[in-house]
């Protein structure tokens, strides 16, 4: 039985690969982008299993709107990728805001009106699967992406209590924490905050750091959907999977850190019990 699908960011990266793996083994599809002009193009040859629709995951009423307008077209509801996001660039200190309330806004929000909208849909079904695509920044964290990491953490959280909340009803939770890949999360679609000189002096200008490394990711899109295709497949799918060799190599690293602190401060904290 072929699976139905709701993708949103479908226009590029991850989102578009997850579309056209999908289509290809005749899975049916909902893919959204803010642009769908740009998006029917780059899938018109996929046929009719494809739906494209105009969607700003921002826009709390358009999501459930929408949502809904998909289910009556496929018939059901198995998978829900929540994949539109992007990436806000920018010291803490040199963040509007702006900045940190529109990447909230996109990476946090849009997620969270679409998956509430997705469960009474699912529970009705007795089964789905919903999928967050986070990253590996939202179990660690670099320097000058501070906010896009806020935006993955809270993604995280609510993601791991959700899927404790609905495993009665049959629904399955699935974070995807992809390290760095070919997409154009780090350049086309990021956004840069303006940079303070003292940070400039001290660290160089993001933005032409970026644009000068892009290009040369090691995670390969459409990999990750074929991948994505195993974990949807799966009687038991995890609440967390990490995607690309550098993401499987830097979180395990992240949390022996962190259990190797724990272990030493241990006595300093056990002491603030009554």
């Amino acid at each position: 039985m072929g699976k139905n699908w709701f993708i949103t960011g479908a226009s590029a990266g991850f989102g578009l690969e997850f579309v056209r793996a999908a289509a290809a083994r005749d899975d049916r599809v909902v893919a959204t982008s803010r642009k769908p002009g740009d998006l029917e193009k780059l899938v018109a040859d996929l046929g009719r299993g494809v739906r494209v629709v105009g969607l700003d995951v921002t826009d709390k009423n358009a999501c459930e709107t929408t949502l809904r307008e998909a289910r009556d077209w496929l018939g059901s509801l198995d998978v829900v990728v929540n994949n539109a996001g992007y990436g806000q660039f920018g010291r803490v200190e040199e963040l509007s805001e702006a900045d940190c309330r529109d990447q909230m806004e996109v990476n946090f929000f849009g997620a969270l009106w679409l998956t509430q909208a997705a469960l009474p849909i699912m529970r009705a079904q007795g089964a789905g699967h919903i999928v967050q695509i986070s990253s590996v920044g939202g179990v660690c964290a670099f320097p000058g992406i501070g906010v896009y990491h806020a935006s993955k953490w809270a993604l995280e959280g609510i993601s791991d209590a959700l899927s404790q909340e609905v495993a009665p009803f049959g629904i399955k939770v699935t974070i995807v924490e992809p390290g760095p890949f070919r997409t154009k999360w780090g350049h086309d679609n990021a956004r840069f905050a303006t940079p303070l000189p003292d940070y400039v002096d001290k660290y160089g200008n993001q933005e032409e750091q970026r644009a000068a490394t892009s290009g040369g990711e090691p995670g390969d899109p459409r990999s990750a959907a074929e991948a994505l295709l195993t974990v949807v497949d799966a009687d038991e799918p995890p609440l967390r999977v990490l995607f690309g060799g550098p993401a499987n190599d830097i979180a395990p690293r992240i949390y022996q850190s962190r259990l190797a602190v724990w272990e030493e401060w241990a006595p300093v904290g056990r002491n603030t019990d009554y």
